[in-house]
């Protein structure tokens, strides 16, 4: 096995690295200053996207790029330590080009759009002329399981009608967000198979019926961007508009899941290896009861604990992305669902102890450790939550015990 990361991948993080300290970290007061008031501060995004495209950090998270499209072809497993560098500042990926739910869509489109989709909503995408969110997760049914969805997608002549209810729709709030891409029921049937129900479906956000209800606070933080209900009634739109065939949504919507998932993770572990560094700092520079913090034995276990469980989370990232690329999206499956509950319970893990070594500022705005903990908290349910991920893993393991039964007989001691 290969660790060490290739020339190309070491020379791309030096100039990341150094994009986002030259660039991007002097801005980042002002950024949190008008994220605090729910602005869009686009006057300092803009400059920064032109400047990424200057210097070819742009794209960087989509291994099938053509020739034609702008951007740089990255395998996964390139990408990854690309993303573990901008998830260090949450607002960060968009500047590349490279933040969800952009990312997801993109792939979809690139993987399922006509030719008239491509020009109208991949192309400008993919320029980062605008943005995009995916309408999934709904309030009335447990989502987790993706067949209950019920936001109902029918034919009518020329047109498809919308009707339904979805909720933390990331990015629906953004003055750049013009498309919406909807996963409803496009099979109602009594007999419908229940994994070839659904369709996903192109909708723009200024559609007339679309509302967008309300913008719904994350453990009490308001996203600019908005994590917002949305709210569909007798929305139509063209029979061109359907993403991929009528019955496709569900298997579209894991298809899409996988790369993203890994560009979560690695983004979450940029965002700990930031908590780590935070709390070695504080607990060299802070005194309780005549000594540094940092002399402190449980002080010390919490720092090596969180070292060797960021590494562990980077390995096993990197492995479920090396295979993607190997054999395929299909084949990794299991590995990312290990990956997202790693990952998730790492960040809980990490940024609890980095705000116990702060004390009271790490509850506090003046860092970003209180932040980061809520948006690991809530990883555990995005993307699917713990218990999905839990089983996934599980019926593999027992899947693998079933076709070995009677295997392990020989290593008992009894007859």
């Amino acid at each position: 096995m290969e660790f060490e990361y290739s020339e190309k991948v070491k020379t791309l993080q030096d100039c990341l690295g150094n994009f986002m300290s030259r660039r991007v970290l002097p801005l980042n007061l002002e950024w949190c200053r008008r994220a605090e008031r729910r602005e869009h501060a686009m006057d300092l995004l803009e400059p920064l996207k032109t400047r990424a495209k200057e210097e070819w950090l742009w794209n960087l998270f989509l291994p099938g790029l053509r020739e034609d499209e702008p951007g740089t072809r990255l395998t996964n497993l390139e990408y990854a330590p690309l993303a573990e560098i901008m998830g260090r500042l949450p607002w960060a990926p968009e500047i590349f080009n490279c933040s969800a739910p952009d990312t997801g869509n993109i792939e979809l489109l690139h993987l399922f759009a006509t030719p008239a989709q491509r020009q109208h909503w991949l192309a400008p995408l993919l320029n980062g002329e605008i943005r995009s969110c995916f309408a999934m997760s709904e309030p009335d049914v447990a989502s987790s399981d993706a067949t209950n969805i019920r936001t109902s997608i029918h034919r009518d002549g020329g047109q498809y009608v919308i009707n339904g209810r979805k909720w933390f729709i990331t990015g629906a709030l953004h003055p750049n967000c013009k498309l919406v891409i909807v996963m409803g029921v496009s099979d109602e049937g009594p007999n419908a198979n229940p994994h070839r129900r659904h369709s996903m479906i192109l909708v723009p956000i200024d559609a007339p019926g679309l509302e967008v209800v309300r913008n719904v606070p994350i453990m009490h933080h308001y996203a600019p961007e908005g994590h917002c209900e949305l709210l569909f009634r007798n929305v139509r739109v063209p029979v061109d508009n359907i993403l991929g065939e009528e019955g496709q949504g569900f298997s579209m919507a894991q298809a899409r899941l996988g790369p993203g998932r890994v560009h979560h993770c690695m983004r979450t572990i940029g965002q700990c290896e930031l908590a780590l560094e935070m709390m070695c700092e504080r607990a060299l520079e802070r005194k309780s009861f005549g000594k540094y913090l940092s002399d402190f034995a449980n002080i010390q276990d919490w720092i090596a604990y969180s070292r060797v469980e960021i590494d562990q989370a980077r390995l096993l990232v990197l492995r479920a992305a090396w295979l993607m690329d190997a054999h395929g999206n299909a084949a990794a499956k299991t590995e990312v669902a290990a990956i997202k509950l790693v990952a998730a319970q790492l960040q809980n893990r990490v940024l609890d102890r980095a705000i116990q070594v702060f004390g009271a500022m790490g509850l506090t705005p003046d860092t970003p450790l209180a932040y980061l903990w809520t948006w690991g908290r809530a990883m555990r349910f995005f993307d699917g939550p713990d218990e999905v991920h839990l089983r996934s893993v599980a019926r593999q393991e027992l899947g693998k015990a079933k076709a070995n039964r009677g295997a392990t007989a020989a290593y008992y001691t009894v007859s």
